[in-house]
C-alpha cells in the first residue's frame, strides 16, 4: 500500500515506519526540516516538505494514497484547532476518491480518563482529561465520514529502547536525583513497546474492513512503584522517590500533566481477536529500555 505518515518522525511514528517499511509498504512522510528529511529517509520513508498547520499544501496527496496514520500533534494550546483543519482538509481531499481512503487516528489510553480497578475496553465511555476532548468530535467526525474507512487506535503508555515514556524516570535515576513521581507511585499504567504498537498499526491499516476503536496495550496496567522499582535497579540508583500532586505538574507543564497521574488499566481483547495481535513484549520487565 501506499502511505502518507503524519507525525512520522515522532516517538511512535518513527517505529510504524520501520515496520512499514519492513512489509513493502511505500510511506510518504509529511516533514517541516532538512533533520525530518535525512531521519525519514534513514527509515526508508520519502519525505514530503510540508506542516500539519497548513494542509492545503499536502492534502492533495490524499487522492493519491491507499492510506493515511495520523501520529501528529503540536502540543501548542491551538493543537486542537490545528487537528481540526487538517482532518477536515483530508477529508474534502477524499470526497474526491473513487475508493474509501483508509485512515488510522491515533487518539490515547488517557481519553478514558481514570478507571481505577476496571479496566476500559474499546466500548469503555470516553472521559478524556480536558487537554484532549476535542479528540472525541473529530475521531467522531472521521467515523462518520462515508468516504473514510477509520479506524481510532488508543495506545496505551509507549515505551522503546530510546525510553519513550520512562525517558524521565531513566534521565533522574542517572543523573542520581530523586524519581519524580507525578500523582501516587500506586497508581497503574497500561503499557505497550513501540515495536508492538506499530505491529497494530501495520495490522489494522492492511485489514481497512476493520474499524471503529481500537485499545492497543500488552499490558494491561503496571504499577508506576514496579516500573520505578525496575529502573532504579538497572540504574542502581539510590535516591528514592519523589512524590508531585496534579497541582503542582499542571502548573509547571500544562494541562496534559493529568495524564500520567492517572490510575487506568486497558483491555486489548479486540485488536487480539480481530487481526491475532500478540505482543512480543508481554513484561516491560524483559525489554530494552
Amino acid at each position: 500500500m501506499k502511505v502518507l505518515l503524519l507525525g512520522g518522525t515522532g516517538s511512535i511514528g518513527t517505529g510504524v515506519a520501520v515496520e512499514l517499511v519492513k512489509h513493502d509498504h511505500t510511506v510518504i512522510g509529511l516533514s517541516r526540516s532538512d533533520l525530518s528529511d535525512q531521519k525519514l529517509k534513514q527509515l526508508g520513508v520519502t519525505p514530503y516538505r510540508g506542516d500539519l498547520r497548513e494542509p492545503d499544501y499536502w492534502s492533495h496527496l490524499i487522492t493519491d494514497v491507499d492510506g493515511l496514520i495520523q501520529l501528529a500533534t503540536t502540543f501548542d494550546e491551538d493543537m486542537d484547532q490545528v487537528d481540526t483543519v487538517a482532518m477536515s482538509a483530508i477529508l474534502e481531499q477524499a470526497s474526491q476518491r473513487r475508493t474509501p481512503l483508509r485512515l488510522l487516528y491515533t487518539g490515547g489510553c488517557w481519553l478514558y480518563g481514570a478507571t481505577g480497578d476496571g479496566v476500559a475496553s474499546d466500548k469503555s465511555p470516553l472521559r478524556p482529561i480536558s487537554s484532549f476532548s476535542w479528540m472525541i468530535k473529530n475521531k467522531n467526525m472521521l467515523t462518520d465520514a462515508e468516504q473514510i474507512s477509520a479506524a481510532i487506535l488508543h495506545p496505551a503508555m509507549v515505551y522503546h529502547d530510546e525510553g519513550g515514556v520512562f525517558t524521565r524516570f531513566i534521565q533522574q535515576a542517572q543523573e542520581g536525583a530523586p524519581i519524580e513521581v507525578w500523582g501516587s507511585i500506586s497508581t497503574r499504567w497500561p503499557l505497550v513497546h513501540r515495536q508492538d504498537l506499530a505491529v497494530a498499526y501495520r495490522m489494522l491499516l492492511e485489514n481497512p474492513e476493520l474499524t471503529g476503536s481500537f485499545n492497543v496495550a500488552a499490558e494491561c496496567g503496571v504499577r508506576v512503584s514496579d516500573i520505578v522499582a525496575e529502573i532504579a535497579r538497572r540504574h542502581q540508583h539510590q535516591a528514592g522517590y519523589l512524590i508531585r500532586n496534579l497541582k503542582h505538574v499542571v502548573a509547571k507543564h500544562g494541562t496534559w500533566a493529568e495524564g500520567p497521574t492517572l490510575d487506568q488499566q486497558m483491555s486489548a481483547a479486540k485488536i487480539q481477536d480481530l487481526c491475532g495481535w500478540k505482543p512480543q513484549y508481554a513484561d516491560f520487565q524483559a525489554a530494552d529500555f
